[in-house]
């Protein structure tokens, strides 16, 4: 049975929280999660934390495919475009690494592990820690990055594409 490592995403400006799963045929393991602080200052520099933070949770623990949570519109335009720019910078550092990238919604996220597409960050807590059977839940940004990943591994895209021969993948409905 084929294991995928899946890297988990939940992109922030300040803190991205991440997590990385294995998933053999349909039991999860955990692997590691946390948070990377960029601190304060100016954007630039802040996105470079960012940017040597991932790269180093990638060569760290080299996943297979990454999932990462979309922007929501805010109420604050400037706050969500600079989430749009944390966001970038993430997607940047694993699609350089040739590594596929899938996006869901919190709600999809939040239904995938919850159930309910509008639990609070403690149930999500909670059922990433029942999930992965953990000795106690995560705090909420590598909870929140390791339901991205649990979601990405319940999809069935990804159950598909474990399927497929070497080479082959399914990309929105085609085989690519």
């Amino acid at each position: 049975m084929q294991t995928t490592r899946i890297l988990g995403i939940d992109p922030g400006l300040r803190v991205t929280g991440y997590g990385v799963i294995e998933r053999t045929g349909h039991k999860l393991a955990y692997i590691a999660s946390g948070a990377i602080r960029s601190g304060e200052g100016e954007l630039p520099e802040r996105l470079g934390v960012l940017v040597q933070g991932l790269t180093q949770v990638v060569l760290e623990h080299q996943p297979d495919q990454v999932a990462i949570e979309k922007v929501f519109v805010n109420i604050n335009p400037q706050s969500t475009l600079l989430l749009g720019q944390a966001r970038g910078a993430a997607i940047a550092v694993v699609v350089q690494r040739g590594l596929p990238v899938a996006e869901y919604t919190a709600l999809q996220i939040k239904q995938a592990v919850v159930g309910s597409g509008h639990a609070d960050k403690t149930q999500v807590q909670d059922m990433v820690r029942r999930l992965l059977a953990l000795l106690k839940a995560p705090a909420s940004d590598p909870a929140d990055a390791l339901a991205c990943a649990i979601c990405h591994a319940h999809s069935s895209a990804t159950t598909i594409n474990s399927r497929l021969p070497a080479g082959l993948r399914l990309r929105k409905g085609r085989l690519a």
